[in-house]
């Protein structure tokens, strides 16, 4: 892997991420360490959920704890093989549909093990990290619970 190590950046922001110069970044640090491939996932806003119009989703998080669990994810990721970089950046804030939510890149050499962290990242941030989502739809706000279960806001 090199003298310098693997890169990892966590975070929480409240700006889009350009995946273009991240990837690019990453890619230049990583490819002459030996590393060949690059997995991206992004997800972002659903504009409809049940049949019923979302207006917005809003993500609230307790800094220290997320950054601190993304940390410990990131560096599980790192410890899978031959990982050179991985990235987690959650986004904060007042969303509309469309707008991206979550970023996972991840560099590693065989590609199959890049496609395979990415996935188990995401789905260790969205149960393990406390960000909190209020979805506002048409029907009114729900909290959303894990990746399906939502309960009204109660005003």
């Amino acid at each position: 892997m090199g003298a310098a190590g693997p890169l990892v950046r966590v975070a929480l922001s409240r700006e889009p991420v350009s995946l273009d110069a991240e990837a690019a970044r990453l890619a230049a640090a990583a490819s002459p360490r030996g590393a060949g491939s690059l997995v991206v996932f992004m997800g972002f806003v659903k504009g409809l959920v049940d049949n019923k119009r979302v207006d917005f989703l809003e993500y609230e998080a307790v800094e220290d704890l997320a950054l601190a669990k993304m940390r410990e994810i990131a560096d599980w990721a790192l410890r899978q093989g031959d990982v050179y970089a991985v990235e987690i950046v959650h986004r904060v804030g007042r969303l509309k549909p469309g707008e991206p939510t979550i970023y996972v890149l991840v560099v590693a050499e065989p590609r199959h093990l890049a496609f395979r962290l990415a996935s188990e990242i995401l789905d260790r941030v969205k149960r393990e990290v406390p960000v909190y989502k209020l979805e506002g739809r048409e029907d009114g706000e729900y909290w959303i619970l894990g990746e399906h279960e939502r309960i009204p806001r109660k005003k």
